[in-house]
């Protein structure tokens, strides 16, 4: 998997930065019920859309496995990050009245854990809202995506029906749906070939044939260092089934 410690110093200005993060945590919030107080954010990496998620007013406990990450959520949400396995959450269950996983499923070969993990913690009437299909957000029908389209793919992870299945088996009722556009993302020819020579698709080896004639056609599109359109990202809401608990401090 790729190596978040490593990645921490420069993740968010090359995935957005603070224009992507307020996108983010503005689709989270518009499928929060009315009523949420204290909010699960899984994978919360740099913190950067849990800062925002908490300046909301809602009481927010950010957890992730990668220290270099979360050493950074630290310092933009004090108090209020610890150091975890997804997989495993160290809370006891009906804790949290809703739990959030932008960009998470996808890298897992286990995503079913953590949505079990998710309504484990979830209190009644409580809310999982998970970003899906990250990789398809990412082909917005352009000259690149052209291109590319013979490159051979890996079964979605976060496939939407996929994550649907894992919420039902787990008896969390889709609720409802949201989507937000990428800030900077947009990819252009020159970036797209340095990613196809650096092992950025991983069933594409650097130096391999296909990867070679792949990063050759992209260098022969026109305007080379023109992004094209920004990727949708798309997010889905489950609900735990039960009354909400009345919040005595609301």
């Amino acid at each position: 998997m790729f190596d978040y410690d490593k990645e921490a110093e420069r993740y968010d200005a090359s995935r957005g930065g603070e224009p992507r993060a307020a996108a983010a945590a503005d689709a989270v919030l518009g499928l929060l019920p009315e009523g949420t107080g204290t909010l699960l954010d899984v994978a919360c990496g740099t913190g950067i859309v849990t800062r925002r998620l908490t300046a909301a007013g809602l009481d927010v406990t950010g957890a992730d496995a990668a220290y270099g990450m979360l050493w950074r959520a630290a310092a933009r949400v004090p108090g209020r990050v610890v150091l975890a396995d997804i997989r495993q959450l160290p809370f006891p269950a009906e804790s949290f009245d809703a739990v959030s996983a932008v960009w998470l499923l996808h890298l897992l070969d286990d995503a079913e854990r953590v949505v079990a993990e998710a309504a484990r913690v979830l209190r009644p009437g409580g809310v999982f809202v998970t970003t899906v299909d990250k990789a398809a957000s990412h082909d917005v029908s352009s000259d690149i995506d052209a291109v590319l389209a013979p490159r051979p793919r890996r079964t979605a992870r976060d496939r939407s029906d996929l994550v649907a299945s894992y919420a039902g088996r787990h008896a969390l009722l889709p609720v409802g749906r949201a989507s937000f556009r990428g800030c900077g993302q947009g990819r252009s020819p020159v970036q797209a070939a340095a990613d196809l020579r650096r092992g950025w698709y991983t069933l594409l080896p650097p130096g391999a044939p296909l990867t070679e004639k792949l990063a050759t056609r992209l260098e022969q599109l026109p305007e080379q260092h023109v992004p094209r359109r920004e990727p949708e990202f798309t997010l889905r809401a489950f609900r735990k089934p039960g009354p909400a608990a009345r919040r005595a401090d609301r």
